[in-house]
C-alpha cells in the first residue's frame, strides 16, 4: 500500500514537541504534558505557585511562548537551610505546525497547571470527499430513428 504525503498536523504537532520545547535564555523549564484529544491539542503545564497575573502567553511567528513567575516565599534576608523550589521567571516555547487556529488557543489556571487548548484549523482536518457516479457517455443507449439501437435490428 503507498503511503501518503498529506499533512498531518497531529504527527508534525508531535515532532515538534520533541525537538522544540525548550526553556527561553536558560531559565528553569516547565514539565508539559501534551496529548491529542480529537480535533485539538491539549497542554499541560505545571506552574505551581506562579502568580496567575503573572502569566503571559503569546503567539508569533508559529511559535507559542509561556512566561510565568514564581517569587520566593521568604525576604532577601532569610537563611536558606535548604532551596529546591526554584524561583524567578520561567518560561516555555512550543513550536507550533501549520494547520492549527492559533487565533483560537484558549487557556485556563487552575490548581497550579496551565491548561492550553491547541484547536486544528478548520481547513487542516480530514474530511471525507462525496463521489457521486452517473452513466458515462459510451454507456448511453443510441437514438437511432426515434428508437434504440435495441430497436434499430427489428
Amino acid at each position: 500500500m503507498a503511503t501518503s504525503n498529506r499533512f498531518d498536523p497531529f504527527r508534525e504537532l508531535d515532532r515538534l514537541l520533541g525537538e522544540g520545547l525548550r526553556s527561553v535564555n536558560g531559565s528553569a523549564t516547565l514539565p508539559m504534558d501534551l496529548y491529542k484529544e480529537g480535533d485539538r491539542f491539549v497542554g499541560l503545564i505545571d506552574m505551581p505557585g506562579v502568580d496567575p497575573a503573572s502569566i503571559d502567553i503569546d503567539v508569533e511567528d508559529r511559535t507559542l511562548t509561556v512566561r510565568g513567575e514564581r517569587r520566593a516565599p521568604a525576604g532577601g534576608d532569610a537563611q536558606w537551610l535548604m532551596h529546591e523550589r526554584q524561583s524567578g521567571t520561567f518560561a516555555r516555547q512550543l513550536a507550533l505546525g501549520k494547520g492549527l487556529a492559533t487565533d483560537r488557543i484558549e487557556a485556563d489556571y487552575t490548581d497550579g497547571v496551565l491548561r492550553l487548548v491547541i484547536p486544528v484549523a478548520e481547513e487542516a482536518q480530514p474530511r471525507k470527499i462525496s463521489v457521486t457516479h452517473g452513466a458515462r457517455a459510451s454507456e448511453q443507449p443510441q437514438i437511432v430513428d426515434g428508437g434504440t439501437d435495441a430497436d434499430a435490428g427489428n
